[in-house]
């Protein structure tokens, strides 16, 4: 269940907004600071990350570490320490990626900060080549990103719900992700190594 707080706030996706990329550097910017070596890179991920892409106004971001088993404890409380929350969410430990159970934490912003996520995955981890692939995929693509775009806001306006509509977009994404892995093939992406 998510945060009280973020049961009220009404969601839609709306058109890409330039300052996304602003608002992202600086959150890395603050990331940066607490996390020090812990954070091996700092990605900015998803719809926003995506110049021209429609989008929840909701700044997601990667955080590459080493290894959670190691500096999980350490990352959370550097995280806490400036205010971010651990969600609480069952699905907040693992997730599965392409088949394969990858472990995970993602923390929310503090309490009336910019709307946000902050996933911490590891280096070279399935779940956190995805979420590269899918970014640079509909970077490279522009056909794809403004299908991708059509799609999220014509699903928005019909399916209110938030669960709903993640539970819908759900295939789809898996539809596109194995379009982004023929490209993937085609061109010899690999994600980078520093962010």
């Amino acid at each position: 269940m998510p945060f009280p707080d973020e049961m009220a706030v009404p969601w839609s996706v709306v058109a890409h907004r330039a300052a996304w990329t602003r608002e992202f550097e600086e959150l890395a910017a603050v990331l940066r600071g607490a996390l020090g070596d812990v954070a091996l890179a700092i990605d900015h991920i998803g719809s926003t990350s995506v110049p021209g892409l429609a989008a929840k106004d909701v700044i997601d971001v990667q955080v590459r570490v080493a290894s959670l088993a190691a500096d999980g404890a350490r990352l959370t409380g550097r995280m806490t320490g400036i205010g971010f929350r651990l969600r609480p969410e069952p699905w907040n430990r693992q997730e599965v990626s392409r088949g394969h159970t990858c472990s995970k934490l993602v923390f929310a912003p503090p309490v009336g900060g910019r709307p946000g996520n902050v996933h911490v995955r590891e280096q070279g981890a399935p779940n956190t080549r995805y979420a590269l692939l899918f970014r640079d995929h509909l970077r490279a693509d522009p056909a794809a990103r403004d299908a991708w775009g059509a799609f999220k806001l014509r699903l928005s306006e019909d399916v209110r719900d938030f669960f709903a509509y993640g539970q819908i977009k759900a295939p789809a994404t898996d539809v596109l992700m194995g379009a982004a892995e023929r490209w993937a093939d085609a061109v010899g992406w690999a994600p980078d190594a520093a962010g």
